[in-house]
Parts: structure tokens; C-alpha cells; sequence
């Protein structure tokens, strides 16, 4: 198998996963239109409501787009897929490379609806804006497209969906995802903006002033220098057995 026919493989596998519909697009979608319609001349955070709600739905969906990949990967495992890519030609390289361009594809299409539901709503920004929040979001997803990888070859199949549900819950309920904030202000707070998922939800405020802070850059790098050497390494101590 090439590495453009596996590339290709990946992708039309993914996209005809109907649990990533349910999760990664219509969850998000349905609870944007049923939240945001009803709050739409609001704000919050000095942000109008239908634009910092379509970035926080944004990260839910995305989030669970890219760390999906860690119940692909356990699935895999458990059916053996992982020890037949190991005696083909195909280089790991290839096998991370096309996970992590299908979790992109799926965050790309999710972001692309919201994105239209959050003008059929009201949203209105310029080109330059609509750039800055798009590319925040993908920025910030590396982290957890590394996470999810490296998730994927430390739990079985069978654990899988528990955890990737539990970790993205709890990651947007942390970040502010759904509309309020646990602190704003102490020790807990400081806590909640160390992580990627509080900049993802700021997106759309940030975008306003021209993209994120120091800060954000600063949390999102420092995920992604411990989360991509961890999923480089449990990738090799899993793939080392078969």
C-alpha cells in the first residue's frame, strides 16, 4: 500500500464514520443553534454572545474531532491493524501523518459549519477576523491532535470512548466552553488559563484584538513540547511489541 492510497483510506474511512457526525458536527451544531438563538443580542466576556458561543462550539466539536483519533487508533490495535502496517513498506511517519491530516479534515468541516451558522446568526467579522479565529483554532488543536495519538496506544478499545468523552467534557467544562466560568479570578483561575482549551474558547474575543497574548502562545506551545514527544514515544513502545 502506498502512502497516498493509505492517506486516502484513512480519510474516506473517517468520513464515513457516522459516530464522528453524531459527535464532531451535529452535537455541536444543534447545541450552538438551540443556545446562541435565544441569547443572539447578547454578551459575554464583552463579547456578543453568537460569536464567542460559535468559538466555544467550535472547540467542543474540534476537541472531540482530533482526539477521536485516540478511539481509531485503540480500535486498530485491538483488531490487529497496527501489526499489519508494521510489516508493510508503509513508514510510521505515513501512519501518524494521515491520523493527524483526517482529525484536521474532520475539525476543518466542523468549523467551516459553524462558521455558517454563526453568520446565519449574526456573526459578522472581516476577512482578516474570520482568518484569526480559524487559525487559532487549528493552532490550538495540536496539542490534543498529539494527545490523542498518544492516548490511542495506551488504552484498550474497549476504554476508548469513556475517555475520550471524559477528557474533552472536562477539558471545555475547565475552558469555558459552555458558556460560563468555573473562576474568574485566584488560583484557579490561573489554573484554567493553563490550559489550550480556555484559548480555544477565545478565539472569537481575542480575534477582535488582533489574536492571543503572550499567554496563549505560551500554553499552547508548552502542551504541544510535552504531548508530541509522548505520543512519539508510546507510538514506539506499542508499535515495538508487534
Amino acid at each position: 500500500m502506498t502512502s497516498s492510497a493509505y492517506t486516502r483510506y484513512e480519510v474516506l474511512r473517517s468520513f464515513r464514520n457516522w459516530r464522528f457526525v453524531v459527535l464532531t458536527l451535529a452535537f455541536p451544531l444543534v447545541l450552538y443553534f438551540v443556545v446562541a438563538s435565544g441569547n443572539r443580542h447578547h454578551t459575554f466576556d464583552a463579547t456578543a454572545f453568537p460569536l464567542y458561543f460559535m468559538t466555544a462550539m467550535a472547540t467542543l466539536g474540534t476537541m472531540a474531532a482530533v482526539i477521536s483519533s485516540a478511539a481509531i487508533i485503540a480500535a486498530e490495535r485491538s483488531a490487529g491493524w497496527t501489526r499489519q502496517m508494521r510489516i508493510t513498506p508503509l513508514k510510521p511517519a505515513t501512519y501518524i501523518g494521515a491520523k493527524v491530516l483526517t482529525a484536521y479534515l474532520r475539525a476543518l468541516l466542523t468549523i467551516a459549519l459553524l462558521c455558517l451558522a454563526g453568520t446565519a446568526l449574526g456573526v459578522r467579522l472581516s476577512a482578516r477576523e474570520w482568518l484569526i479565529v480559524v487559525g487559532l483554532l487549528l493552532v490550538g488543536l495540536i496539542p490534543f491532535a498529539a494527545g490523542g495519538i498518544a492516548l490511542g496506544h495506551v488504552i484498550g478499545a474497549d476504554a476508548s470512548a469513556p475517555a475520550v468523552g471524559g477528557i474533552v467534557t472536562l477539558f471545555c467544562l475547565l475552558g469555558g466552553v459552555y458558556g460560563f466560568q468555573i473562576a474568574n479570578s485566584g488560583a484557579m483561575f490561573q489554573v484554567i488559563k493553563a490550559l489550550p482549551s480556555y484559548w480555544l474558547a477565545q478565539a472569537g474575543k481575542t480575534a477582535l484584538g488582533g489574536g492571543w497574548p503572550a499567554e496563549g502562545w505560551i500554553v499552547v506551545a508548552a502542551w504541544t513540547a510535552v504531548l508530541v514527544p509522548i505520543a512519539v514515544l508510546v507510538y514506539r513502545r506499542d508499535t515495538s511489541r508487534v
